[in-house]
């Protein structure tokens, strides 16, 4: 009685794709940013970096605080007003012109990132993507970007139905609104958007 013959089938295996793998897709558009004039404040975001910590601690927002102050006077920017919260700040700055504002964020990205990771104890990645600025033209604009960040942990607490929502932010520069002295971590407004043009009429 002949035996039946054993067939082997054997699985093709796939070939691993050589070259680099896909670039994920930016959270922040890389074209060319808007123009800038010394006349014209700005509203930036940076976004943290998965995993970093939370940022709404008094030593973290103190370090970041400093940072602001270093900056003040550097590269022709400095910071107006300021959010920090749990994953990302909010800055309203002013700067001399387009570059002066890159490079302005330059060196404060780095300087905060280098603070981060030495109050967190880690090293790598701190900010998840480029910095994103939108240029605030006209009075209402620049009314509408103070409410934004001067109120935006109200507005989360609101979303987590938190009684803080009712109290004005202590990790914001609302407390030097009017009133940025030599030793505050924000620069007195120069333009005239921020200094009087927002008010209402």
């Amino acid at each position: 009685m002949k035996k039946a013959q054993l067939i082997l089938r054997f699985r093709e295996r796939r070939r691993r794709k050589r070259g680099r793998p896909p670039k994920r897709e930016a959270g922040v558009s890389h074209l060319r940013r808007e123009d800038l004039s010394r006349h014209h404040p700005v509203h930036v975001t940076l976004r943290t970096a998965a995993g970093l910590g939370y940022m709404r601690k008094q030593r973290v927002v103190s370090a970041i605080e400093e940072a602001f102050w270093q900056a003040r006077a550097r590269f022709g920017m400095h910071v107006v007003h300021y959010s920090i919260q749990g994953n990302h700040v909010h800055l309203i700055a002013e700067a001399d012109d387009r570059e002066s504002l890159a490079r302005g964020m330059q060196g404060l990205a780095i300087r905060i990132a280098k603070t981060l990771n030495r109050i967190f104890n880690r090293e790598g990645r701190v900010w998840a993507d480029r910095y994103h600025s939108h240029v605030l033209r006209t009075r209402r604009e620049v009314a509408n970007a103070l409410r934004y960040v001067l109120g935006n942990f109200a507005r989360h607490a609101r979303q987590w139905g938190d009684r803080a929502a009712q109290f004005a932010d202590g990790f914001s520069s609302v407390r030097f609104l009017g009133f940025a002295t030599d030793d505050a971590p924000v620069a007195a407004p120069r333009t005239w958007l921020l200094r009087v043009g927002w008010l209402p009429r």
